[in-house]
């Protein structure tokens, strides 16, 4: 797990006991919720066309932007990370670079993401207090925008078909807990309008720290290596789950309800009998990697 200042609201998952046997952290966005696709289309990616005046060159930003955030083994990475990998794609872009547009160069952005500093909204504005510049004011500009988009566009994106079903299976044998990385404001609002909060022990965003830092404060130590699992749908999920020495279950992008339905049948039956770490799941993790590439099928520079 990566050391940072661990986050004041992050306390809850340091002082969580468990209740059952085993723990399952299940991730938001893509993978529990229906909301990733509208929330890239429809709030990141315009955001960055807007805030970062990147007009002139809107398509191929677009295109970037949702291979950054979704097509690719940099799905569901944390906002700010994917921000600066999106800086660097788009730089490496002979057609962007000749529409004229000003790529930022992302310097003090990477030395925010380096700090040690959380990751958060609250995080980078820690980082810009103490470390003051335009570039950085941008960045927040650009993050409190996508919150406002997203408030503003994303109501009514359902579970997935199975989820409910799944979380029904899990009652009474498992301590479930949300693991995002998605702002908590967010979270809260999307899980109660559907009725999933009260399946979770606790509900945990990024205000307090990363995944990894999720399932270590909250479950490590205190289950079984192999009674701890994370379920989601990003690399950085099972990287997640991998660096703490954790079971993996992933949900495959464009096979959602498919995913939910044989984790139902025969993943958590695995789980609870303790069948589920080698063969099975390395077969599972083999076929969730054969769907997202690393290099985006476009000219570099």
């Amino acid at each position: 797990m990566t050391e940072t200042k661990m986050p004041e609201r992050a306390q809850v998952l340091v002082d969580f006991k468990p209740t059952r046997e085993f723990f399952v952290g299940i991730d938001s966005d893509g993978c529990a919720m229906d909301a990733m696709d509208i929330k890239h289309q429809e709030c990141f990616t315009p955001a960055y066309i807007k805030y970062f005046n990147l007009q002139a060159a809107s398509t191929l930003v677009r295109e970037t932007a949702l291979f950054v955030n979704l097509y690719s083994t940099t799905r569901g990475q944390n906002r700010w990370v994917a921000l600066a990998r999106l800086f660097e794609l788009l730089r490496q872009r002979p057609e962007v670079l000749e529409r004229g547009v000003r790529i930022p160069e992302g310097r003090e952005l990477q030395k925010f993401l380096d700090s040690g500093y959380p990751r958060s909204d609250r995080g980078i504005a820690d980082f810009a207090a103490a470390h003051p510049s335009v570039e950085i004011e941008e960045c927040m500009e650009w993050g409190k925008g996508v919150n406002e988009l997203i408030e503003w566009m994303v109501h009514g994106c359902a579970p997935f078909p199975g989820v409910r079903e799944a979380f029904d299976a899990m009652a009474g044998r498992v301590d479930c807990m949300t693991v995002s990385a998605t702002p908590m404001e967010a979270l809260e609002r999307e899980w109660h309008e559907h009725d999933l909060a009260g399946y979770m022990k606790v509900i945990a965003g990024q205000e307090m720290g990363s995944k990894a830092q999720h399932v270590h404060w909250a479950a490590k130590g205190k289950y079984d290596d192999d009674h701890i699992m994370l379920i989601g749908d990003a690399p950085g999920d099972r990287d997640s789950a991998f660096s703490e020495a954790v079971l993996f279950y992933p949900i495959m992008p464009g096979s959602e309800a498919a995913s939910w339905q044989r984790f139902r049948e025969e993943a958590l039956p695995r789980f609870l009998d303790g069948t589920y770490r080698g063969e099975y799941q390395d077969a599972l993790v083999a076929e969730y990697e054969s769907l997202l590439p690393a290099t985006p099928p476009w000219r570099t520079i």
